[in-house]
């Protein structure tokens, strides 16, 4: 039976395609995620059709083996090794289906494990990320990246570090020192596309912070065929634990805001502890589309 987190379903191949939001923020906005549990899961080329048609940044596939659910993320022009927005969805169809609970979820270079549950018509799902990594950016990949995106040396927010973070997917974290300099980033995509697959990069994520643990993010996702994502759980994690790893924020909370600029505005919530390198949580609301 379906519960009133799944919203309208799209038949593929006898395969239901959820489209569910996450990251919604009272009542609007998020990142809209395709969602497929299937039997088992389709070929690589399946998946890269089904998410090209879909159209969203992702769609996430799983498929149930013993204990573990076989999962993959795919973008509509490639495979995603990690997805944080796709996996909070992801659980909220899990916990609509399954009940609620934790997920253990075998990705295609390591395991994670999602809580979810249903409240109210809504999905709550908070993800363990995979273990974090991070080093500062190579000042030409820094010089690039600003040309690209029509930013300045001056630009930058030099109380943090420009830096290549992972929390399961390789992004280059940019600080902005303005919220005005935030709202104006803009950008071809085909340039963005030949920038971030040259470094390896998921995404390119500006930020902004507006207090000691509440930060505004863009995130440009052009590696994907998609100009802008509304919420990424996957460079959340990767920018938590950039902070933690490097003693720029203690344990804790924190709060990122993102997709205000694309009229969808999302929360992310996280938390994390040490030790470093270690996984972060990251929780969201999910809603039917």
């Amino acid at each position: 039976m379906m519960l009133d987190i799944v919203g309208s379903t799209q038949v593929w191949n006898n395969m239901n395609i959820q489209r569910i939001a996450a990251f919604v923020m009272d009542g609007r906005g998020g990142n809209p995620a395709g969602v497929v549990v299937a039997a088992q899961l389709p070929s690589e080329a399946e998946m890269l059709r089904i998410a090209h048609e879909v159209g969203y940044s992702e769609t996430a596939f799983a498929a149930r083996n013993a204990d573990v659910w076989e999962t993959r993320y795919f973008s509509p022009e490639s495979e995603v090794p990690f997805c944080g927005h796709a996996t909070i969805a992801l659980g909220a169809a899990l916990a609509g289906e399954h009940g609620d609970g934790t997920y253990e979820l075998a990705l295609r270079d390591g395991r994670i494990s999602v809580d979810a549950r249903i409240q109210d018509g809504r999905g709550y799902s908070v993800l363990r990320s995979p273990r974090t990594r991070s080093e500062a950016a190579p000042g030409d990949m820094i010089a690039q990246a600003l040309w690209v995106f029509g930013y300045a040396d001056g630009d930058l927010d030099r109380d943090l570090p420009v830096m290549l973070a992972n929390g399961g997917s390789q992004h280059l974290i940019v600080p902005l020192r303005t919220r005005g300099l935030l709202a104006r980033m803009s950008y071809d995509l085909d340039q963005g596309r030949v920038f971030m697959r040259r470094h390896g990069l998921v995404t390119v994520a500006f930020i902004w912070r507006e207090a000691e643990r509440v930060f505004h993010a863009r995130n440009a996702f052009a590696s994907g065929g998609v100009l802008e994502d509304p919420a990424t759980g996957a460079a959340a994690a990767a920018l938590a634990g950039m902070l933690r790893d490097h003693d720029l924020l203690s344990d804790g909370d924190l709060t990122i805001y993102q997709g205000e600029d694309m009229g969808r505005p999302s929360r992310i919530d996280v938390s994390f502890a040490g030790p470093a390198g270690s996984s972060v949580s990251v929780g969201g609301v999910s809603a039917r589309i």
